[in-house]
């Protein structure tokens, strides 16, 4: 009887599971106003993909088009007589590729360099054991709100030697103190048992800093990071208020340069290996949206490239930090 008793209990446990495995979840009935909400919710968004994204391609079929339909604004959707002669004259405009080496190095730089700075103090800065930290902190934070002006930086920047001097790219942004708010705030949310731990053993600032803070907050460095170096690349007020030595020209200064110049730049394309149709054709379009769309893809592509590797950063390096608890 007993024996009967527990194969009755596995059978009935059996069928049991087998019902429950063959028994559907419930399915979520929407109403007809959570269906409108949604309809409108995707219209809504998908209007906004569509403005951000169609200027973009808008200029990119532009720069691949006739330069006579361009010009007369009949490139709208499609691309008609594709050709690529506004990118190969553009390329070998003199000094471009100089101009992009400039830009590419002023970029790394820079990055770097502001991408440490702002880790380090926004990690000194939640050190008590700091000297006068709350009034450092407030001294940096306030240079944001505050600003001499256009001449009195270019005075100082005149005084300290940095005119016609690389370094001009880069000691002005390495001090952001927007993002040294950011580490500031990333790095309290860090247990503070990391850093203790790292103090019992003997690890100094410099070493806890390196080496138990810096791998702990990669994301909001990664955020920084792209920060920096879109400011670096399309940075273009110091090149032209600082520099006249054409070997530190950028490449956003020296593509203004040529855009604002159309008698230059109808010279310049005639006098390359171009053949004579494509240069006369270039010549005449210098100074229509052609070429001002051919440089604009130039300079934008290189972050826009770079821009995917960084983004699944973004939330997670700006939302940390943010809600304590």
């Amino acid at each position: 009887m007993a024996e009967e008793t527990v194969k009755k209990k596995e059978l009935s446990e059996r069928q049991l599971e087998k019902l429950a495995s063959k028994k559907k979840p419930p399915k979520y009935k929407t109403s007809i106003g959570d269906k409108a909400i949604s309809v409108i919710t995707y219209i809504v968004y998908t209007f906004f993909a569509f403005v951000c994204v169609y200027p973009f391609y808008y200029i990119f079929i532009n720069t691949i088009s006739n330069n006579d339909l361009s010009k007369r604004g009949k490139i709208i959707l499609l691309p008609e007589g594709i050709h690529f002669e506004n990118y190969k004259s553009v390329i070998d405009l003199p000094n471009l590729f100089h101009a992009f080496e400039i830009s590419v190095l002023r970029t790394v730089v820079g990055t770097i360099l502001t991408v440490i700075v702002a880790a380090f103090l926004g990690y000194m800065f939640t050190r008590e054991t700091m000297w006068k930290r709350k009034f450092w902190y407030r001294f940096v934070v306030a240079t944001m709100y505050f600003n001499a002006g256009i001449i009195p930086w270019f005075l100082t920047m005149s005084n300290l030697g940095l005119r016609n001097n690389f370094w001009a790219y880069i000691f002005p942004m390495v001090v952001s103190p927007f993002y040294i708010v950011l580490c500031k705030t990333f790095v309290e949310s860090v247990p503070k048992e990391l850093q203790e731990a790292a103090e019992l053993d003997g690890a100094g600032v410099l070493r806890i800093f390196w080496s138990i803070i810096r791998p702990v907050i990669k994301p909001i460095l990664a955020t920084i990071a792209i920060f920096a170096a879109v400011n670096q690349w399309n940075a273009f007020q110091d090149t032209l208020l600082l520099v006249t030595d054409d070997k530190l020209y950028t490449l956003q200064f020296t593509l203004w340069n040529y855009i604002n110049s159309a008698s230059s730049l109808k010279s310049v394309i005639s006098s390359t290996g171009s053949s004579a149709s494509a240069a006369a054709t270039l010549a005449h379009a210098a100074t229509t949206t052609s070429v001002r769309m051919t440089v604009t893809i130039i300079v934008v592509t290189p972050i826009i490239l770079v821009y995917p590797f960084f983004q699944r950063y973004f939330t997670k390096g700006i939302m940390i930090g943010a809600v304590k608890g």
